[in-house]
């Protein structure tokens, strides 16, 4: 039997604490290339928290963990290249609505950014690597942002219907040039124009088009069991997210448990060879609990049903499981028992009480 499970999200509550201390820089030094995954940006009186995406695809380069590290500033901002193409023999990847759908939901500005530098890849000359942004390009938006007075929905949502064939187009005359000065080819920059073309003018199209990818990869996934994941059992459910916005995210939750009225919605991060999942794949987790936790009018194949996050870490190397349910004596005892170090300590801990602030559950179990 499938098991479908919908939910509405109305906003976002959410207090973080597994954030990473960020490094500040001054405008006048930023360089979107040469800046941390995530900093501090000091613009005349104002500080915003900017994270930058490597690739359009959230799948690559834990995109998320560089979200969440900026969500402890009021004013977020994350730079996103609307598309990356890493030669004719490479991926080609384009931004998808539900991204920044999800970026608005959290309030996040984005910068739909294009590059317009790369370089020959050394251990494949059929592609390019190393690719740069326009950094006058990102800062000028930047400082559009900083004197920008309403919402992140709202900057996102008239960047899609103002400036994107702009940028789509910039991107398309860089990636020109970049293929002349490589002699890399790269995809027919036809496919470019198609891009635009079936997102038009109107984001609606594009809500549409990007949707239809999502729902046909949330599709792919459903059947399919990531290397990361270690699951107790193969319960994987397709859970669609609607928010206020008419934004649709179609995710599929690891494993789900159903007890009594109450459906656990379980996102999984597994290690193979170390204690603990990395940093990463723990704030990659964290992104899916900040929206399970806020979700409403949970329903699964239509019946409404409680919600409760579960954050699952699992390792090979674990000897028997805890929760964030377990009193700091029964967790004391499990530390020592795993031989966790210090600093092991610390991190569970701190995400224990970032459970504990916002309603999920925290475990850690063995598996293989």
């Amino acid at each position: 039997m499938t098991m479908d499970i919908t939910g509405t999200i109305k906003g976002i509550k959410y207090k973080p604490l597994f954030l990473d201390k960020l490094k500040e820089i001054d405008i006048k030094e930023f360089n979107i290339n040469e800046v941390p995954a995530t900093c501090l940006l000091k613009c005349e009186n104002n500080l915003f928290a900017v994270s930058k995406w490597v690739s359009p695809k959230r799948t690559r380069s834990y995109p998320f963990e560089r979200v969440y590290n900026s969500l402890g500033i009021s004013k977020k901002i994350t730079v996103i290249p609307i598309v990356k193409d890493e030669g004719a023999s490479g991926d080609r990847d384009f931004i998808q609505w539900d991204t920044v759908s999800l970026m608005s939901l959290l309030d996040v500005f984005v910068v739909f950014a294009y590059y317009n530098k790369a370089e020959i890849n050394s251990r494949n000359e059929q592609k390019i690597t190393n690719q740069q942004f326009n950094n006058k390009y990102v800062i000028a938006k930047i400082k559009e942002i900083e004197q920008y007075h309403s919402s992140a929905l709202h900057w996102n949502l008239n960047e899609l219907n103002v400036s994107f064939h702009d940028i789509l187009d910039k991107a398309k005359l860089a990636y020109l040039k970049i293929e002349r000065t490589t002699k890399v080819a790269l995809h027919n920059i036809s496919g470019l124009d198609n891009f635009k073309e079936k997102i038009g003018k109107d984001v609606s199209l594009f809500m549409q088009f990007s949707r239809e990818k999502a729902q046909k990869a949330q599709g792919r996934e459903y059947v399919t069991l990531q290397p990361k994941e270690s699951l107790s059992t193969f319960s994987k459910a397709k859970i669609t997210i609607t928010n206020y916005l008419g934004g649709q995210y179609f995710f599929t939750v690891d494993e789900i448990e159903i007890v009594k009225e109450t459906i656990y919605l379980i996102e999984g991060k597994h290690s193979q060879n170390s204690l603990l999942p990395s940093k990463g794949d723990i704030k990659d987790g964290l992104l899916k609990m900040i929206l399970y936790c806020n979700l409403i009018d949970v329903k699964v194949n239509n019946k409404r049903i409680k919600s409760c996050p579960v954050l699952l870490l699992t390792s090979s190397r674990l000897t028997d499981s805890m929760s964030s349910l377990d009193t700091k004596q029964k967790r004391d005892k499990y530390f020592e028992k795993n031989k966790f170090s210090n600093s092991q300590k610390t991190m569970i801990e701190t995400l224990i009480t970032e459970a504990n602030k916002n309603n999920f559950i925290v475990k850690l179990i063995y598996s293989k």
